[in-house]
This record gives structure tokens, sequence and C-alpha cells, in this order.
């Protein structure tokens, strides 16, 4: 069989599961750890419950996602994941959900694997939301699971600290309301909203337009240029503020135009 005959039969498998997103339709990617858990608490030995050399890992890993060639309007990174919102206009790889998953998986697994100095591996998958308002709600999503797996997490680690087993600190917070775990951890001398916003509430990167001096190169005269980089917010708000801060600043006319 000719080359060009069998390339052309065995395409037909390579392709017969790409499925495209549709115009007009919102993307937003989810990456998630793999096996971070062991990651985090056998391998490397973090801080528990929340370390911010590891945070800084996964917002570094974050700025690399949006800047290696994708129209990313909008990140947010808590825990071991990542939440990227496209640019509707974006058309890579003709909107491929296969090639999307694959690159955005690998560049991180290797933009975190390279921080770390050791192999480390994400999965992706990609959201498609049809309007607006359904991509403030799944980021209002993603920052309310944040504030949970704080809540949970410090509440957790500050029972195995105090002497507990894995099993007795688990089964020692089923079933517990939410103030009653802020009433736990005030018990221990922790006051639950004083912890940084950063661990509560996530993190989110986005491009925001700056103005410094450069020299035009035809004039040699100095000019006040605006230059495009990548912002990042520590202390995010909460519920309907958190909403209306999605839409300022990654869906409002100028975010999206820019």
């Amino acid at each position: 069989m000719k080359f060009d005959d069998l390339d052309s039969a065995m395409r037909v498998y390579e392709t017969a599961s790409d499925l495209c997103v549709l115009a007009n339709m919102f993307m937003v990617a989810r990456l998630d750890g793999r096996s971070f858990t062991r990651l985090t608490k056998e391998q490397c030995e973090f801080e528990t419950p929340y370390d911010e050399r590891f945070s800084n890992l996964m917002v570094a890993t974050t700025e690399s996602l949006m800047s290696c060639g994708f129209k990313v309007l909008f990140a947010f990174t808590e825990s071991d994941e990542i939440s990227l919102l496209f640019d509707p206009r974006e058309r890579q790889f003709g909107r491929k959900l296969r090639t999307f998953n694959s690159v955005l998986a690998g560049e991180a697994s290797a933009q975190f694997s390279l921080r770390l100095g050791q192999a480390a591996t994400f999965d992706c998958r990609v959201l498609q939301l049809p309007s607006e308002e359904l991509v403030v709600d799944y980021f209002r999503w993603r920052n309310q699971d944040a504030a949970r797996n704080a809540l949970n997490s410090w509440c957790y680690w500050t029972l195995r600290k105090a002497g507990l087993g894995k099993r007795d600190a688990t089964d020692h917070l089923a079933g517990r309301s939410v103030s009653e775990k802020h009433d736990l951890l005030f018990s221990h001398g922790i006051n639950f909203n004083a912890i940084p916003k950063w661990q509560r509430r996530g993190v989110a990167l986005y491009w925001k337009t700056h103005e410094q001096l450069a020299t035009n190169p035809k004039t040699n005269q100095r000019v006040v240029a605006q230059r495009r980089r990548i912002h990042i917010d520590r202390k995010l708000p909460m519920k309907d503020a958190f909403a209306d801060y999605v839409r300022s600043v990654c869906l409002s006319e100028e975010a999206t135009r820019s």
C-alpha cells in the first residue's frame, strides 16, 4: 500500500473521536494534580494544611499556562487545581477538545515538575459553557470550594497535630456544622477568619494593562507605552462580591476586547 493511501486510512482512526467546541461557547479548562496528596504530604513534606511554597508553585504554573500561546482571560487556582477561562474567540487547534486537554495537561505537568525538581502530573478536562452567567457560577463554585476545603483542612490538621490519628480526626469532624468547625479551631487558638485569604478563597490571575516609560525607536523620544502583564490577586472577595469581581475583570467589554 502506498504511503498516502496508508496515511489516509490510519488518520480516520486517529481523528474518529475528535470533538470540537462549538463557536460562541465559553471554554473553561480545569486541571488537577494527580496523586498530589502523596506528593505534597509524603514525598515533599510540604507544611500542612497549607504551604506558601506549594501555592507559589501553583501560581507560577498558572502563569505559564496563560503565557504559552492560548488566549486566557482569567485563571483561578486553589489547592492542587487550576481553572482557565479562554477568550470565546480562541481558535487554537480548531477548538478540538482532545488537543486542548493533552497540551494543557502536558504544559502544566512540565512547568510544575521543572520548578519542583521532580516529576508531577496533571490531568485536564474542558467545560463548555453557553453563557456568561454560567461562567460566573463556575468560578463562584470553585471559590466556595476553596473556602470549604480550607475549613476542613485546617480542622483536620489541627486535630492531627493535637495527637489524633487519621481515622479519629476524620470521625471527629463527621457531621459537624460550619459554625462547629469554627468553634473547634477557636478552641485551639485559631481564628479561621484571620487565616490568609489565599488559603480560604484561592488566587486569581488575569491580564492587566500598565503604563510604563519607553523609547520611540523612530524618534528616540521618551513616551508612555501600554503593556499587558499578568496580575496576581491573593485577596479575593466571596459570594456575590466575587461574582461581581469575575464579571469586571474577565467578562467586561474592556476585558474581552484587550
